[in-house]
């Protein structure tokens, strides 16, 4: 266990020792299970399941002013490999002063204006607990950081500085086809940036409300948490290494409410430190990144929200020099999503739709959900993920024999 998550634990026990804390701990969590089948074609291990388990959260918070500490963890028995596991979800400790706050431990950071469109939210995310229809909850995942607020009465700053390196989590691929431009290479190593003074990752957020618009501005340094592959040979390879190049992120959000509903705008230029020509088809070139978004509650109970996504590959001409046989992305790739919710039977029932289409790439991904709450400590979600596409080469294209229905019950306490 790293250090920061000692440090949260020690801090919290520390002060549940003292008796004029016990008034102020309280502790709850949930019973869940979690099952995916899938609909179409059998994994690439033969099985059907792309995800079956049971898991218990426990979550413990606690006050004493000025400091604050919370806990999530997460026990989970997986029936696919069998194996059983305790996942620190969040452990930090927070101080809190009049013009500035601070928090220590382990801690899910959610940045932006986007709906499943991140940009300047360049905090890891888990993918495969996305596409494999598990709660939405789990798509975010937490980094061991330092966060702190200062809020003078120009603007309000947020610094999170992280000094270990945290990547994407991407999908099984013995549960998942995807694709593979080197199938046949197997020998593979994961080379993640070492833990270091100069590989801390470091991000800021300025803040404030502007003439009824809430402005951000976003600042980011470290890495990418998408892995490249550097293979030892271009011609003949028999190793891959796993890389996360170098990428700095500039960008702002705007948001306020407009034509009856809410509008968005975010921004981004990923700035690609390691190949900032595009020279080299290994690293990805720099990109400007935009997101428009607009949501509205249609009529009771029913709210809608759309969005327009759109990146900008810079270097391009390099890019095709250089690109070789391998499958060659679009200079510009657009991207478009609806999210409609309706409640019914006094809102205990949520039926939802949640859709990607990609007008350059001719992809999709559709995600219906419907979920029914039974009491207020039990409810339940069958839904599903399909997937599609031209080529299968493009984002969902790649995932097209991955089609799977889900169940979701969990029992909050």
């Amino acid at each position: 266990m790293r250090k920061i998550h000692l440090w949260a634990f020690l801090l919290a026990a520390v002060f549940l020792g003292q008796k004029s804390y016990a008034g102020d701990f309280s502790v709850n969590g949930f019973l869940q299970g979690d099952y995916s089948f899938g609909t179409g074609t059998s994994n690439p291990d033969g099985g059907d399941l792309k995800w079956a388990e049971e898991r218990v959260q426990l979550k413990a918070e606690g006050e004493r002013e000025p400091l604050r500490f919370f806990l999530k963890t997460d026990i989970s028995l997986d029936h696919l490999d069998d194996d059983s596991e305790v996942e620190l979800r969040e452990a930090y400790i927070d101080l809190t002063r009049e013009k500035w706050d601070l928090r220590i431990g382990r801690q899910i950071v959610t940045w932006g204006v986007g709906d499943l469109i991140f940009i300047n939210d360049v905090f890891p995310k888990d993918y495969e607990a996305f596409f494999s229809g598990r709660p939405l909850e789990y798509l975010k995942i937490g980094v061991d950081a330092v966060k702190a607020g200062f809020y003078p009465e120009i603007a309000s700053f947020e610094l999170v500085v992280i000094p270990f390196f945290e990547p994407n989590n991407f999908p099984d691929s013995n549960r998942f086809w995807m694709f593979d431009p080197m199938p046949s290479v197997t020998n593979r190593v994961q080379n993640e940036p070492a833990s270091s003074i100069d590989n801390t990752e470091a991000a800021l957020r300025i803040y404030r409300n502007i003439a009824g618009l809430d402005a951000s501005i976003y600042l980011y340094k470290g890495f990418n948490r998408e892995p490249s592959m550097a293979p030892d040979s271009m011609t003949s390879p028999t190793r891959i290494e796993l890389i996360y190049p170098e990428l700095s992120v500039y960008g702002a959000s705007l948001q306020r409410g407009a034509l009856g509903g809410v509008v968005g705008l975010e921004a981004g230029y990923y700035d690609s430190l390691d190949d900032r020509g595009g020279a080299d088809p290994l690293i990805p070139n720099s990109q400007t990144r935009f997101l428009l978004s607009y949501q509205r509650q249609v009529i009771e109970d029913l709210s809608v929200t759309v969005q327009y996504y759109t990146e900008y590959m810079h270097d391009y001409s390099e890019y095709e020099r250089t690109i070789g046989d391998f499958p060659k992305a679009s200079m510009i790739r657009q991207l478009t999503s609806l999210r409609m919710t309706y409640l019914l039977m006094h809102q205990d029932l949520r039926l939802q739709w949640f859709s990607f289409w990609s007008p350059t790439d001719r992809d999709y991904l559709l995600n219906p959900e419907a979920r029914y709450n039974f009491s207020d400590h039990v409810w339940a979600a069958l839904g599903a993920n399909i997937f599609g596409g031209e080529k299968d080469t493009t984002q969902f294209g790649s995932l097209d024999e991955n089609d799977n229905m889900y169940v979701q019950v969990r029992y909050e306490f």
